[in-house]
């Protein structure tokens, strides 16, 4: 999609800069929130708080209005590690995607790609940190020179996406708002990353995390921090303050529409708005329009109760399908909010991931037998489970891309995925187990029953339900489904150990993928594909763990993913995308259940600007993200 020569970006970037160079810019309106500060001393003028050039955000484009200053939102998360949603939320990022999911210079001013090999990154002129600082490539070249290319800070070096063929780029900051990333081959990959959910963020607040690194704070109070912080070392202390997604040090400036203001642990955390962000809008007014984001840490159990009593501004994490009964009669009986139906980008709402690195040896061989992860798919009555846990609202079908990809093949939804079990009986029969025990259960070569063992994250109530209704179906062709619910880092932990059988999960993040879209998940890339973890693993370390890829299929997707990344055009990357697909398709290394299930969204009536349809994806949009939370506005400003 970026592939352009370098006048044809110019002229885009020229585009895109019209606005703010062709009219005046208007007169930035000082915030209540802050005016006091202001009047103190403590704070400069709103006009010196931003950037010289902001991001003036055309509301109009998006069906929206201008809004006001001012009131509170609540929300809920269930885990105290969730506040990193702030950052996901806030989707601050260098570039990001618009509505229609094209990226766009956000923190950034422009950018330029040439072939996308060098990429020029310029930044705002003006631009400062939450807590005063100026934002410049002195950010950008602290990260990677004293972060990511420190043995002590990075053991690894710096992230994968940026090591192309081998080879890490020639980085250079020509000015304080410029930076340059080359490499001798395409990183088509580049910029895409920066726009995603979690970010890799390729800069540091510099000036604040200089206190803790040897090569520049005071060794004597440096010595004096780590003992402090009861740490082993200058290196473990840095790290412990650099947590720029997990969002927990209320100290380290951020650049996201809100900053954390609580410290340690609590039930209830607030973010309220950063003095310093770079998006205003017609009227000069500074987004983010809300002062405070309170998040409050619940029981996952209930989120939608209290959704339905009225404790929820602004709710969907936590609120799945079986909740939409439950806050539609809220509503009905005079709740403060409506529910919105916005669509889903995973690719498929529950998946069975059947762990083909999993240590027993007479399950991991019957496991990869495709014959019988066919067959497990092929005895799910998935219209059985669409009717009942989502009055056929959902989209059954193997785990594949959403219609809205262009990779979308129905034929490639269907695969493997119709209701036969007189199939998958004889797939079974095929790949030798003919025996089976007195109850009619199939007994593995070693002679043990075929149970087959299902962790979930007991975090989803539709999750157990359908493999409630699973059981009954693989019980018909021998199969002994057993469901173990597990809390979610446990689960993950067994899975990337392979003590694991399967787990279940949603389908692929991005369900949503373009040509430009980097195809890394369908590879073994990564251990959170849950069906081979030690295959991920040992590309994230270079070989140092995990296994080898030692089937012929996994090893061709290896060879796309490549394909991929040295791609010079679209064409050659859809070519790539579409043999993955079908790979994917074919060897059914995650059985899909149903995609598109309706997630319920609840939006207090006071509040503005919120879209009644939209996408509810970690990949791409970064869930509220990619909707501009920072747009959002009660009406009157009082939330």
């Amino acid at each position: 999609m970026f592939n352009f020569p370098k006048s044809i970006c110019a002229l885009a970037v020229a585009a895109l800069m019209t606005p703010l160079s062709s009219l005046a810019a208007p007169d930035v309106q000082e915030s209540d929130f802050w005016s006091q500060e202001v009047d103190a001393g403590n704070l400069p003028p709103a006009a010196d708080r931003v950037p010289e050039v902001p991001l003036m955000v055309d509301l109009a484009a998006r069906d929206r209005t201008p809004g006001v200053q001012g009131g509170t939102l609540n929300t809920m998360i269930t885990r105290s590690k969730d506040i990193r949603q702030m950052v996901v939320y806030g989707y601050a990022r260098l570039v990001g995607y618009d509505a229609n999911y094209e990226l766009r210079p956000d923190l950034l001013m422009s950018f330029e790609n040439e072939d996308n090999r060098r990429f020029t990154l310029n930044l705002r002129p003006g631009h400062r940190w939450s807590n005063g600082d100026a934002f410049t490539s002195a950010d950008f070249e602290y990260w990677w020179n004293d972060v990511a290319n420190n043995t002590l800070l990075s053991p690894t070096g710096p992230p994968d996406f940026l090591r192309i063929e081998g080879e890490l780029p020639r980085v250079s900051f020509p000015d304080p708002q410029t930076v340059i990333y080359e490499w001798d081959n395409p990183n088509p990959n580049f910029l895409q990353s920066l726009a995603q959910a979690r970010p890799p963020f390729i800069f540091r607040p510099s000036e604040f995390l200089k206190k803790y690194h040897a090569d520049y704070a005071d060794p004597e109070q440096l010595a004096f921090e780590v003992d402090d912080a009861r740490v082993k070392s200058w290196a473990a202390l840095h790290n412990r303050r650099d947590n720029m997604y997990k969002f927990d040090n209320h100290e380290l400036p951020t650049l996201q529409p809100w900053m954390n203001s609580t410290s340690g642990k609590k039930i209830r955390h607030m973010f309220v708005r950063n003095p310093y962000y770079h998006r205003i809008d017609k009227n000069g007014v500074q987004l983010p329009y809300i002062d405070v984001v309170e998040m409050e840490i619940v029981s996952g159990g209930l989120v939608a109760a209290k959704s339905n009593a009225g404790e929820a501004d602004l709710q969907a994490r936590g609120l799945g399908f079986r909740d939409i009964a439950i806050l539609r009669k809220g509503e009905a009986d005079g709740g403060n909010y409506e529910t919105y139906l916005w669509g889903t980008g995973t690719a498929s709402q529950i998946a069975i991931y059947p762990n083909l690195n999993v240590n027993d040896d007479t399950w991991r061989a019957v496991l990869r037998d495709v014959r019988v992860r066919r067959a497990l798919s092929l005895a799910i009555n998935r219209d059985s489970i669409n009717k009942a846990l989502y009055f056929k609202l959902a989209k059954p079908g193997a785990m594949s891309v959403l219609e809205s990809s262009p990779f979308f093949d129905a034929d490639l939804r269907a695969a493997w995925a119709s209701w036969d079990p007189e199939m998958a009986n004889s797939l079974l029969d095929e790949a030798g187990l003919t025996e089976k025990d007195k109850y009619g259960i199939r007994k593995l070569p070693d002679g043990r029953p075929m149970e087959f063992v299902i962790e979930t994250a007991g975090e989803r109530q539709e999750v157990e339900n359908a493999l409630q209704i699973i059981t009954d179906d693989w019980r018909d062709v021998g199969v002994k489904l057993i469901m173990r619910p597990l809390d979610r880092d446990i689960l993950r932990n067994r899975v990337f150990s392979g003590t694991s059988m399967a787990s279940v999960w949603f389908g692929w993040d991005n369900g949503l993928p373009q040509s430009y879209t980097s195809p890394s998940y369908l590879a073994p890339t990564d251990q959170v594909f849950l069906a081979w973890p030690k295959w991920g693993q040992f590309y994230q370390t270079g070989g140092e763990a995990g296994e080898t890829p030692d089937l012929p299929e996994a090893q061709r997707l290896m060879e796309l993913f490549h394909n991929w990344e040295i791609a010079t055009s679209d064409a050659e990357r859809t070519a790539a995308w579409e043999e993955m697909l079908k790979i994917h398709s074919e060897q059914v290394y995650g059985i899909g259940i149903l995609a598109g299930a309706p997630q319920p969204v609840v939006v207090n009536k006071n509040l503005r600007n919120v879209p009644t349809k939209g996408i509810w994806a970690w990949e791409p949009g970064a869930h509220f993200g990619v909707h501009r939370p920072d747009e959002f506005f009660f009406e009157g400003g009082d939330g």
